[in-house]
């Protein structure tokens, strides 16, 4: 079992690595999840990434208060906005644009009353 925890963290810990120069791609997700991963798994890959300089302070300052940096609450809001402009560009029909209009407003609704760290 702990083999499929360990390769799971390792596909989330890509992903974020992904969504770091992916703006559509969420970063901080996936590093919570590898985060649950590792711990599950090896101590050693858990430490390192909840110590990673790059890795490590969204993670911690979720895990204390459940807060998101301002910096990242922007690149969220500018990579929804692309998303969505994208779709219009696209000329994607009313409907769809009206279910991800809304699906983003609450994804941003949440990012933005989170408190910050």
């Amino acid at each position: 079992m702990r083999i499929l925890w360990v390769c799971l963290g390792v596909i989330a810990l890509t992903l974020g690595t992904i969504g770091i120069v992916l703006p559509l791609l969420p970063t901080v997700p996936f590093l919570l999840l590898a985060a649950f991963f590792f711990a599950r798994s090896s101590e050693r890959l858990h430490n390192w990434l909840i110590t990673h300089p790059r890795f490590g302070p969204p993670i911690e300052d979720w895990n204390r208060s459940g807060a998101i940096s301002r910096r990242a609450k922007i690149l969220a809001t500018v990579s929804v906005a692309a998303a969505f402009g994208l779709s219009l560009a696209l000329g994607l029909r009313p409907m769809i644009l009206m279910i991800q209009a809304a699906t983003l407003c609450c994804v941003l609704l949440f990012i933005w009353t989170r408190p910050e760290s």
